[in-house]
């Protein structure tokens, strides 16, 4: 059996961003699998009585200090979303929507670095429209896909076994039984992994 590692996230997570930059090099070192799993940071803040770094002054300098500090590290694109926090509903509805299907990848990296590496409002739906376009998509299909009842479920029950495994924020990693919070813990999954 190959090993896998379970990565709980949502597109408005920074921290989740600078994860999926990183994974997919861990993964190909250590021959291991990504399991997508997109959740609503939002639902799980709520569940578990978390906030936001946004909501809480110095902890939101202190993250966007240290988000610096890895992207540095990393050599990775990355600016600060003025527009910052964003709604990700529609987002994550969309992401779970193609999750499985040839598109996923397409779709999560238009996503991520329209709000990440060259940071768009997505908050406003022409702008998501505008950049779900310029990756190929057709923006009527995504909501379409996206609004399914299905797709909402999917996104409600995934977030729930988050809270349920004891997810309290994102990015959220499991090698088996094992979590790890944080992408400043993906040494500690490359470790489990190898």
């Amino acid at each position: 059996m190959s090993k896998t590692v379970e990565f709980f996230f949502d597109v408005g997570s920074p921290a989740s961003y600078l994860a999926w930059t990183r994974l997919p090099g861990i993964t190909d070192r250590t021959g291991a699998e990504i399991i997508w799993r997109p959740m609503l940071l939002g639902g799980v803040f709520k569940a578990t009585g978390n906030r936001s770094p946004a909501e809480v002054p110095a902890k939101s300098r202190y993250l966007r200090q240290d988000i610096a500090r890895y992207v540095k590290r990393y050599g990775i694109r990355f600016r600060h979303n003025p527009d910052f926090p964003i709604n990700t509903l529609f987002l994550m509805r969309g992401v779970e929507a193609y999750r499985g299907t040839p598109d996923f990848h397409r779709y999560l990296t238009a996503v991520f670095e329209a709000m990440w590496a060259e940071p768009r409002n997505l908050n406003d739906p022409d702008e998501v429209a505008k950049v779900l376009q310029a990756a190929g998509f057709d923006p009527a299909e995504v909501m379409r896909r996206a609004e399914s009842q299905e797709v909402k479920d999917r996104l409600k029950a995934a977030t729930a076994e988050a809270v349920e495994r004891g997810v309290f924020g994102a990015p959220t990693f499991f090698v088996g039984d094992v979590m790890w919070f944080g992408q400043d813990r993906l040494e500690w999954v490359e470790e489990a992994l190898a």
